[in-house]
């Protein structure tokens, strides 16, 4: 966020138009919303384009968004059904014109809602498939391992991982989380 300051605290270029302002600004905004959604882990494109596109007025296509932010146009259309799956952005057409345009969804705020909550839950779901196989894996084990410092450490922390990993499924499935988010 301090780049976004800076940028605030500078005057613009004696003599810029609105468009140069605007697309300073704009290019600016998408490079904190790629920052932030790296930091979630969901990668740095994926921001990038969702900023890009909540901040554009219409429709914009897949070549626009990757000239104006130096990406390829494969990066931008796998990120972009990526946002589309996510329920963030959509697909539209012009009516003559064979390329794919994209905006963002009418209510952003409710799908980035659900779009995460989702993202979160699969994450869940695939965390506890893995920990209910590891614990398997550790309940059959031979009795005589059974009494191994090691294996009874790590059958220990299996079973906390399962507790904290099923409190946080519990959680999400909340009514009130879900008037909050919803």
């Amino acid at each position: 966020m301090q780049g976004l300051v800076t940028a605030r605290s500078k005057p613009a270029a004696h003599g810029a138009g609105a468009a140069a302002v605007a697309r300073d600004v704009r290019l600016q905004l998408v490079e904190v919303g790629g920052h932030t959604s790296q930091d979630f882990g969901l990668g740095r494109l994926v921001g990038q384009l969702l900023v890009y596109l909540y901040l554009w007025d219409g429709d914009c296509s897949l070549d626009q968004i990757g000239e104006e932010l130096g990406l390829s146009k494969a990066a931008v259309s796998i990120t972009a059904r990526r946002l589309e799956s996510l329920g963030l952005i959509r697909r539209s057409w012009k009516p003559g014109d064979r390329r794919k345009y994209y905006r963002t969804v009418d209510n952003i705020g409710v799908a980035l809602r659900q779009g995460l909550l989702g993202l979160v839950r699969s994450k869940l779901d695939a965390a506890g498939s893995e920990l209910n196989a590891a614990y398997a894996t550790l309940e059959n084990s031979t009795p005589a391992a059974h009494n191994d410092k090691t294996l009874k450490f790590l059958v220990a922390r299996v079973k906390r991982a399962k507790i904290l990993r099923d409190r946080a499924t519990k959680a999400l499935n909340l009514p009130l989380l879900k008037l909050l988010i919803g």
